[in-house]
């Protein structure tokens, strides 16, 4: 004896299924400043320390060599600052080295 399971019997138990809507996606949040991240003592902080442009390419490019200095532990600021010191000197030298109109002669001249 086979049992059939009519059309009419089948039916209701689907309509008995229900299924959720989706649920909808959340908006992304509108582009916006970056939040500031939070103060940690003891992570580099720049200084933000305003850097006026000289005209003198050499000594510009030294002076922006410390704001390398911005990204470091304290322990690694020395070897920033003697780099630049030291191209700082190189470049005040070059100016010494390079070739100008002759010095005039001295006023008081040779007494012999």
């Amino acid at each position: 004896m086979s049992e059939s399971v009519s059309e009419a019997e089948v039916v209701p138990q689907a309509a008995a299924i229900v299924t959720e809507p989706e649920p909808e996606p959340e908006p992304e949040p509108e582009p916006g400043p970056e939040p500031e991240p939070e103060y940690e003592p003891a992570a580099p902080a720049p200084l933000d320390v305003p850097r006026t442009p000289t005209g003198n390419a050499e000594v510009d490019a030294q002076l922006e060599r410390l704001a390398d200095a911005d990204h470091l532990a304290t322990d690694g600021h020395l070897a920033v600052y003697e780099d630049v010191h030291r191209g700082l000197r190189d470049a005040l030298t070059a100016l010494d080295a390079r070739p100008g109109p002759p010095a005039p002669p001295s006023a008081y001249g040779n007494r012999s």
